[in-house]
């Protein structure tokens, strides 16, 4: 069905040439009719729970998707608002479960499973996307209204007048969180509080898990391979850096000093291998090069890893934005991968004399 042939009024400026070329270059099939509208509840069940803990756990991460498609909620008719969300499983049920009572439409587009705040950094949450999917789904088909409500954080990736321009379609950025949604539609106004991005405790520390799960394998290897080289006392910080900068880096992240999260994470590193470096200076009477070896690779890998596993929250946090995370891996990355290779090369000799000893 060609979406385009009774929606005149949503694209007043385009003429059909124009459309024509609009639905080619989005690969829009006018032979192939609008998906079916699906209907859903605010509810949130058992399994979407389990859903939940799964995904925030790694389990078969990129299988936590909503189909694309049009959504109704209740019992919605043409007035009724149009909400946009992306096709992660716990953006939508966030989005669904906070509009209980409310009757409406939801245009779930796809953003590869991605949540909102990255999938606009990574573009997935884009103009484009928005624009095939209002086409795709015949959305002018079924409300009067020309208006789209959109999640504050998806806004990076969104440009609202070539959304207007392209598909009549005028983005509305609604609150920061979705439970604040009740009271925004009483007026379509957004108060202060309701624009403030809050990265709470509790928000910092649902993070951990999925980059623990991540890190476990490496970790795994790493501590092997350390292990072997220079005993338990490394294969243990190995652990520990792991910890760090997934579990408490997370967590300590308001209070460390800097802006740039990666120099948060160097400067957790070095914190985390303060105490190593003070035991083994304290167990050893006479300082020898060994231990001031041990101690120079010490404070070069740890705050490598850490910084390097703290650049990984540059994209699921609001601490940063697009450009800025590109910023850190063109600054940071290197200068990490310069340290830790040296302090591995520490360890490297300290091996070698190791064997030379055994022999």
């Amino acid at each position: 069905m060609d979406n385009t042939s009774d929606t005149g009024s949503c694209c007043p400026s385009d003429s059909k040439e124009d459309t024509g070329q609009f639905i080619q270059m989005i690969g829009l099939d006018k032979n192939v009719p609008a998906p079916e509208i699906r209907e859903i509840t605010s509810l949130i069940t058992f399994n979407d729970r389990l859903d939940h803990f799964l995904a925030r756990w790694g389990v078969n991460r990129m299988r936590h998707i909503v189909e694309p498609g049009i959504y109704k909620l209740g019992n919605p008719d043409a007035d009724s608002p149009v909400f946009v969300s992306a096709n992660y499983t716990l953006s939508f049920d966030a989005l669904r479960s906070s509009l209980a009572g409310i009757d409406c439409y939801i245009l779930v587009i796809d953003t590869k499973g991605i949540n909102v705040w990255c999938a606009a950094g990574k573009g997935t949450f884009g103009t484009d996307e928005i624009i095939y999917r209002i086409r795709w789904s015949g959305l002018a088909k079924f409300v009067n209204h020309r208006n789209l409500i959109l999640p504050q954080l998806g806004a990076p990736g969104v440009s609202a007048h070539e959304v207007k321009r392209k598909s009549g379609f005028k983005v509305e950025y609604g609150p920061v969180r979705a439970q604040d949604l009740p009271e925004y539609l009483k007026n379509h106004m957004a108060t202060t509080e309701m624009r403030k991005v809050r990265f709470t405790f509790r928000d910092r520390l649902v993070l951990t898990p999925i980059e623990f799960i991540h890190v476990i394998k490496p970790t795994l290897i790493a501590t092997i391979i350390l292990y072997l080289l220079s005993g338990p006392f490394a294969a243990f910080l190995a652990v520990v850096a792991a910890f760090a900068g997934t579990v408490l880096f997370p967590v300590l992240m308001p209070y460390l000093p800097a802006h740039d999260l990666s120099i948060k994470g160097i400067i957790l590193g070095w914190l985390v291998a303060l105490p190593f470096g003070i035991s083994l200076a304290a167990n050893n009477t006479m300082f020898l090069w060994k231990e001031m070896l041990s101690l120079i690779a010490m404070f070069l890998i740890v705050p490598a890893v850490t910084g390097y596993l703290a650049l990984n929250f540059t994209g699921c946090t609001t601490y940063t934005s697009r450009t800025g995370v590109k910023k850190e891996i063109f600054r940071y990355v290197p200068y990490m991968a310069l340290t830790a290779g040296t302090g591995l090369l520490c360890l490297l000799v300290l091996a070698v004399a190791h064997l030379k000893e055994m022999i």
